[in-house]
């Protein structure tokens, strides 16, 4: 095995973000006060644009090798050494990691810049930038960390900060709950994980080779082969583990549903977490722990069918939500469910690229809606929208742009990353997942498309202060969108589809992730592009005839079957209400139980041991007093008296002692005469 090269640069581009990080924290409310917010924003943004430069320069090193030598280190000491587990504080740059940092510190790096122009009227500005470089350095620790438990520490370092931002108007009861919502869930997927990381290691160990660094665990899984726990493969079970944690932090059924009550926080914190850090952590796990996944069949044909079903689901939600922002979150929880069905399917590198175009324009479109909502006063009810094209003719572009990427037009970003998802499906034997899953990508193009009439055609909709005051934003926020939107055209070209040539992007990654095979013709490649393009377009077609023409009624299918349907989407399939029922209260209802536990049995017994012995004092006390007391008392009162008595007889007159020997001598001669006579 080939040892990565050396180098002592990439701990900066972890390490910045967080020294900013730590003098925003602590001293960024006297920097605001005295050199003013730009300051912080200068302090904040810098971090993570120089660590995107040194990301670039890493890339550019790696191109420079040959495939199978493309790995860069950074050790900076041993960080953990017990028995015969070994763990650096290192940090690895491969293929796989120099795309994730590149996506982290370039499109967090914008979010970042359009955060100092949306959260510049915020008092906790300061506060707010210190979260969002610590987030940045908790996700890049978490790719770059070349070992399980480092990336385990960035794993929780971003569920922390999810926490503090998406909570960050605290004061606001909604967005506290969305916050405490966003950790006890990723709390639930994070034990999986940490029950995968502990049997993975161990079984390792049990074959002479324990280790939780990447390239060490790649080499030596095959001795796993054969290993069964509970009658299972020791690999699927710990795949299985290994996955719940994936879905908490990617946000798959059943643990999505802390992810749309995300949109509390702050729009750029959406952005953040939506597009290009915290939501792609499972995915990127799954990939870089790809060799284990393989050997585990059960456990991908899991991950397919509950990504296809985490797709659909979303998808039917976002057709009926008038939250500009809760359209765009169930939307990306259907995107993550695509990338599933890649891993699911054996396309791991399939998976990271919509990852990255996902990225791109999922990014440009919360920063888009973030300014919508900028220039409406943080209003979010698209019902109240329309028009809003002629107002922000540059937001409308970026817009529009990012939903014909995440339509699947063809020659976007999106086209290209869905379509060699979908061929994998079918080529790899899942013509049913293929078929679902090109539905729900006809119902992502209806719901984009009604977004996009609803807020930006038609008349404006909004109250006569609002619509007099709407403009567009400052370039600070529109320029990230500029550059997202280009992103989201031109990105998608680095991973042809088979029948153009082939994936660049997929390539590129080989030294990680094996290319998913093709198993098909290139006729019938095209001709199953041909028909998701159509099912895209019929949706987008419908969408514009309902929301654009009026040619159909939206009311005439929301009243289909009843309105069933209509409600059962637009209630979330009443998943948050089964979940409140039977893991809250249900929650609650124990704790109740416990309660009354301790209080009528627990504290009964422990009360009426006390009672018992409290009685048993008592009576003790009682025996004590009134027996034992009471002998030695009536003793010593005997002897008392008696001697009291007999103390007389000692009066010290001598008339008395002559009268006392009289007395004894006439006794004593009565009782000789009496009984020795």
């Amino acid at each position: 095995m080939d040892q990565p090269i050396q180098t002592d640069f990439i701990r900066w581009i972890v390490f910045l973000p967080l020294i900013g990080a730590i003098i925003n924290g602590l001293l960024g409310a006297k920097i605001q006060k005295r050199l003013g917010k730009g300051a912080i924003g200068i302090i904040a943004c810098t971090p993570v644009i120089i660590g995107f430069g040194l990301s670039v320069m890493a890339l550019v090193r790696l191109t420079a090798l040959p495939p199978e030598q493309r790995f860069l280190i950074d050790n900076l000491y041993t960080w953990i050494h017990l028995g015969s587990l070994k763990a650096d504080m290192a940090f690895l740059v491969d293929p796989l990691s120099a795309v994730m940092i590149l996506v982290v510190t370039g499109i967090g790096g914008l979010i970042h810049i359009y955060a100092t122009g949306y959260m510049h009227d915020d008092n906790a500005f300061w506060r707010f930038f210190a979260y969002l470089n610590l987030f940045t350095a908790a996700m890049l620790a978490l790719v770059l960390g070349d070992n399980l438990l480092l990336m385990f520490v960035g794993w929780e370092g971003v569920g922390l900060c999810s926490y503090a931002l998406i909570g960050f108007w605290y004061h606001d009861h909604a967005n506290a709950r969305a916050g405490n919502k966003a950790f006890i869930v990723n709390r639930v997927g994070d034990f999986g994980f940490v029950l995968g990381v502990f049997l993975l290691f161990w079984s390792l160990d049990s074959q002479g080779h324990g280790t939780l660094t990447f390239r060490e665990m790649a080499r030596w899984a095959s001795t796993l082969e054969g290993q069964t726990i509970w009658g299972l493969s020791v690999v699927t079970v710990a795949t299985l583990f290994l996955f719940v944690g994936a879905a908490g932090k990617s946000a798959q059924i059943p643990l999505y549903v802390w992810l749309p009550d995300a949109m509390a926080g702050p729009t750029p914190v959406s952005a953040l977490i939506h597009a290009a850090t915290m939501v792609t952590a499972g995915v990127y796990m799954t990939a870089r722990l790809n060799v284990f996944f393989s050997m585990a069949p059960f456990t991908l044909q899991l991950i397919a069918v509950i990504g296809l079903l985490t797709a659909l689901v979303a998808a039917t939600i976002a057709l009926t939500q008038t939250d500009i922002k809760k359209v765009l979150a169930y939307s990306t929880v259907s995107q993550l469910g695509y990338m599933f069905i890649g891993v699911g399917v054996g396309g791991y590198a399939a998976a990271v690229f919509h990852l990255v175009t996902h990225a791109f324009f999922k990014a440009c479109l919360f920063l888009g809606a973030g300014s919508v909502i900028h220039a409406m006063h943080h209003e979010q009810d698209m019902r109240k929208m329309g028009g809003l094209k002629q107002y922000m003719p540059l937001t409308f572009i970026t817009f529009l742009i990012s939903v014909l990427a995440i339509a699947g037009v063809p020659g976007t970003a999106g086209f290209f990353s869905k379509d060699e998802i979908l061929w994998l499906a079918f080529s790899n034997h899942h013509p049913v997942i293929w078929g679902l899953a090109v539905l729900g990508a006809g119902m992502t193009a209806f719901y984009m498309f009604r977004q996009l009439f609803m807020v930006f055609f038609g008349e404006s909709r909004a109250d006569h202060h609002t619509r007099e005051h709407l403009h567009e934003s400052p370039r600070v926020m529109t320029l990230p969108l500029v550059i997202l939107a280009i992103g989201a055209l031109l990105v998608g070209w680095i991973g042809l589809p088979a029948v153009f040539g082939g994936s660049l992007f997929a390539r590129w990654l080989e030294p990680v992730i094996a290319h998913g095979e093709h198993h098909g013709s290139h006729a019938l490649e095209l001709g199953l592009m041909a028909v998701s393009i159509l099912v895209a377009a019929s949706g987008a077609l419908l969408s514009y005839l309902m929301y654009y023409r009026g040619a159909f009624s939206p009311d005439r299918f929301a009243n289909l079957a009843g309105g069933f349907f209509y409600r059962l989407f637009d209630n979330k399939w009443y998943l948050d209400e089964i979940y409140q029922v039977v893991f809250v209260n249900g929650t609650l209802l124990l704790a109740r139980f416990w309660s009354a536990f301790d209080h009528y049995i627990v504290d009964a017994i422990v009360n009426g041991a006390a009672t018992l012995t409290r009685f048993v004092s008592w009576v003790n006390g009682l025996f004590d007093r009134y027996i034992i007391d009471g002998m030695v008392n009536a003793l010593a009162d005997i002897i008392f008296w008696t001697g009291n008595k007999f103390r007389r007889v000692q009066t010290g007159n001598i008339n008395s002692y002559l009268y006392g020997i009289l007395i004894a001598v006439v006794f004593a001669i009565i009782v000789k005469l009496r009984y020795w006579s």
